[in-house]
């Protein structure tokens, strides 16, 4: 530890979804989300492609809900500011990262198979045992200057497995990043995680759509919050 991801590949989109039915979704972990707005809560869905790191090279899929820090009832914008990303699904394709990420951290990883296509628009495919799960396909965005996107960022990602909420504090780093208004379209299947993001409203416009060509990360232990 820590172990560092020197190159992967990002794709995310932004939603604004019921706080409600987010919290039913996420009691299990003790956490709270963070509500933006009233009985407003925000998702976030992406793909990262992993190419050079301690994990080796695999494709994973996440659906976060962001959160107010253990103990913290703060709402507004500003909330958002401090708001930390819980992950509730997170498929990836090898085993290698799956054990790694369930043993060590806590995260909900489970195996999964991807469809990505990588053209002019870019889209992915999650199927899981079978059961085509989730899709999004996302529009290229405006390019950013890498002077408001490669200051390093530290978030913590929060966690819970096996009855245990985790926190895990890492740092990434962007470049190459495009944004735009709306910009992905969320396609549902017959999974189970498709019934549950189907209860946060989804299909969905986005409020906002990313993609970076290159994230460097670094992250450490997690730790388990009582």
């Amino acid at each position: 530890m820590p172990v560092k991801i020197r190159a992967a590949t990002q794709h995310m989109a932004m939603f604004s979804v019921d706080a409600d039915a987010a919290q039913a979704m996420i009691d299990y972990s003790g956490l709270r989300v963070c509500r933006y707005r009233p009985n407003r809560a925000v998702a976030v869905l992406m793909l990262m492609r992993y190419i050079d790191g301690d994990l080796g090279e695999y494709l994973e899929y996440g659906t976060n809900i962001m959160v107010n820090p253990p103990g913290s009832n703060e709402s507004g914008m500003r909330a958002l500011q401090s708001a930390g990303a819980f992950i509730h699904h997170l498929p990836v394709d090898q085993a290698f990262t799956l054990e790694a990420g369930r043993s060590i951290w806590g995260y909900p990883k489970v195996m999964a198979d991807f469809t990505v296509t990588d053209g002019h628009h870019f889209g992915f495919d999650v199927t899981i045992d079978g059961q085509f799960a989730v899709g999004i396909d996302f529009r290229p965005g405006l390019p950013v200057p890498s002077r408001f996107t490669s200051k390093p960022q530290v978030h913590p990602t929060y966690s819970h497995l096996d009855g245990v909420t985790r926190e895990t504090a890492g740092e990434m780093t962007l470049s190459g990043v495009r944004y735009r208004l709306g910009g992905a379209t969320v396609r549902l299947g017959q999974h189970a995680y498709a019934a549950e993001l189907a209860s946060l409203g989804f299909p969905k416009r986005a409020m906002i759509s990313s993609s970076a060509d290159n994230v460097e990360m670094t992250f450490g232990d997690a730790k388990e919050i009582a």
